[in-house]
């Protein structure tokens, strides 16, 4: 008997792994609970609670570590409807430093040196992004995670539905406007789902559009969303969504 129909029962939630495209807006970081936000967004139009697992600046390798090493989500994955993949953006993006050695210039001591570090690396970044490599993680690396990720999922919960967002684009100078990584990416990302029988939604049209034809209305870092966007965006995912729960058609029909 689904959740819905089940009599005392509430229906299961939507858990969202994303990264920081989930809860940025034109000015700055929102609160998970924010409505504003389009997994929020997302929840309002099929009436169901929203799980969000994100963090400025994760990759895929990210989303593994902490699929395999947070408790507060193994507790949201047991009473979870449908899963969304919403990450795979930070992995196109160029990274002339080796990923490894540009998250160590946190660490870096005395603080003077570290500064200095961090304004070689921003004066670098944008001037080779152009070349493209290396990437923060290539696309075979990145499909490797995914995998680690949807195998982890399977195995705890095998019934769970998943949908995978496609990577978006940026127009961002901290990366000299160049995303050569997202086309081989979201290439690797798709043939994986497809292999998988995962439904697919491509955040890509949405924000080249809007970066594009409104970029008044994103924020001013060229990587982030504006509100517009973020409401574009629930619209394309509700439905992909909606098709996954219990009850698939009618969810599709509220949704609309």
């Amino acid at each position: 008997m689904s959740p819905e129909t089940a009599p005392g029962c509430e229906p299961g939630s939507i858990l969202v792994l994303a990264d920081s495209l989930s809860f940025y807006g034109p000015v700055g970081g929102l609160a998970a609970h924010d409505p504003q936000i389009w997994p929020n967004r997302v929840g309002a139009a099929l009436g169901r609670h929203v799980e969000l697992h994100a963090r400025i600046g994760w990759t895929s390798r990210d989303i593994w570590w902490a699929v395999t090493q947070d408790p507060r989500l193994w507790s949201d994955l047991s009473t979870a409807d449908v899963v969304v993949l919403a990450y795979g953006g930070m992995d196109s993006l160029p990274s002339p430093l080796p990923t490894a050695l540009r998250e160590q210039i946190r660490y870096v001591r005395p603080a003077s040196l570290r500064e200095r570090v961090r304004g070689a690396y921003g004066w670098l970044q944008p001037r080779l992004s152009s070349l493209g490599w290396p990437m923060a993680l290539p696309p075979a690396v990145t499909v490797g995670y995914y995998e680690k990720v949807r195998a982890s999922l399977a195995h705890l919960r095998p019934e769970l539905p998943i949908v995978v967002a496609l990577p978006p684009t940026h127009a961002s100078p901290y990366y000299g406007y160049a995303h050569p990584g997202r086309v081989p990416t979201s290439a690797a990302i798709e043939r994986w789902a497809h292999e998988h029988d995962l439904a697919v939604v491509d955040f890509f049209p949405i924000t080249s559009v809007d970066f594009t034809d409104a970029p008044e209305t994103m924020n001013p870092d060229g990587i982030h969303w504006g509100l517009r966007t973020h409401a574009a965006i629930a619209e394309l995912v509700a439905p992909a969504v909606a098709a996954q729960l219990p009850g698939g058609a009618s969810e599709v029909e509220r949704s609309g």
